[in-house]
């Protein structure tokens, strides 16, 4: 059922983010209930995967009947997840104080792109905004040329929805201990400048120069960069250590030629120009062959519809299908509390009723709710 099964989880719908890490959560057996807008009611169930494996309530949140119901969810939950600019949970009366007098050991995670406080936190803004800001765009591209957004993976996903679900569980671990709930305020620019750590140690220690693109990891070396094959599609090639340079040197036939040093940085683009010119003499699926089974970090790039099938990933299950969609699979694996394959994702509003009986609701009671708009 999963290591989380038993934590009980209220999602306040929203985008991107937090229904990522909501989804982690889910993956791992919490029982996740999103709460939606009863605009939402009534449409037919996204086949999103960050949607996947939840229970959907529809509630009015502007009506303080609908509130009220929320917060008699909130007595019997472990976990909220809110994604609102600062202050408009508050406004709407479910703020963390409220919450946390009516369940003490509530865990509060509030996800959003600047965080709760700081000159910045009341303005609009995407993850290539958030990654601008905390300086993990910057060095992302080819020297000469613009940064290049790596799609919405760092601010939204990695930095953000991520960052959630590692806070939510650090703050479930604590209050094992304590009793106590707390605000969990997961900012999507702390988390991208968070992913940075490492390009920071590296530049504090002269390893690392700030004119993108020439350095070890940002395309500057060109045994670590993407190559054209014969056939208009690319390898990529991460031969770092001197061990694997030398696998890759043998790969390409060029062990014996007389090639500038790796290390030569002067010569590196005599080098690259070499490598690209002998990727091209053959196809992405000759160069997969030949580098099989080496230590010449290696390996062709897939696209998403490649990536299911690739042997490596139909081995270990990699991606499943959920309502007809291939995903990737629930991640990390567990050696004895193995995560179910999730439910598909479902229609908004779709368990009001059980929900609310849950909560020993009528249906009278009910009726009288959504007669009134508070549910939906």
């Amino acid at each position: 059922m999963g290591p989380l099964h038993g934590v009980r989880v209220i999602e306040i719908a929203s985008l991107a983010p937090a229904p990522f890490g909501c989804m982690v959560l889910s993956d791992l057996g919490a029982d996740v209930l999103r709460v939606d807008r009863p605009t939402s009611v009534g449409r037919d169930a996204s086949p999103d995967p960050l949607g996947r494996g939840r229970r959907s309530i529809g509630l009015n949140l502007k009506d303080p009947a609908g509130v009220d119901v929320l917060l008699r969810l909130v007595e019997t939950a472990d976990v909220l997840v809110e994604g609102f600019r600062p202050g408009v949970t508050e406004r709407l009366g479910f703020g963390p104080d409220v919450c946390l007098e009516r369940n003490p050991g509530l865990v509060y995670g509030r996800m959003t792109g600047w965080g709760q406080e700081g000159p910045m936190s009341q303005m609009a803004g995407h993850d290539i905004n958030y990654i601008a800001i905390a300086g993990a765009l910057e060095p992302i591209g080819r020297a000469g040329e613009r940064p290049v957004p790596p799609l919405n993976l760092l601010g939204d996903f990695g930095g953000g929805g991520m960052l959630l679900a590692v806070g939510i569980l650090s703050a479930l671990f604590e209050r094992s201990r304590s009793g106590r709930g707390q605000v969990v305020d997961a900012a999507m620019v702390d988390g991208a400048a968070l992913l940075t750590s490492f390009i920071h140690g590296m530049r504090g220690s002269g390893a690392w120069q700030d004119a993108r693109g020439t350095n070890l990891l940002d395309t500057g070396a060109p045994f670590y960069d993407t190559y054209e094959t014969a056939d208009g599609l690319f390898m990529s090639v991460g031969a770092l250590e001197p061990q694997f340079y030398a696998a890759l040197l043998h790969g390409l036939g060029l062990a014996d030629e007389d090639l500038p040093g790796q290390l030569d940085r002067d010569r590196w683009p005599e080098l690259r120009a070499r490598f690209t010119e002998v990727f091209k003499q053959r196809t992405r699926d000759e160069w997969t062959a030949v580098f099989d089974g080496t230590d010449a970090c290696v390996a062709p790039i897939l696209g998403l519809a490649e990536a299911p099938a690739h042997g490596h990933a139909t081995a270990r299950t990699g991606f499943i299908e959920v309502g007809g969609l291939p995903q990737p699979a629930p991640a990390p694996r567990f050696s004895r509390t193995s995560a179910e394959t999730p439910a598909p994702p479902v229609r908004p509003g779709e368990h009001t009723d059980a929900a609310l009986g849950e909560l020993g609701l009528t249906p009278e009671e009910i009726a009288d709710l959504r007669e009134s708009g508070a549910i939906a």
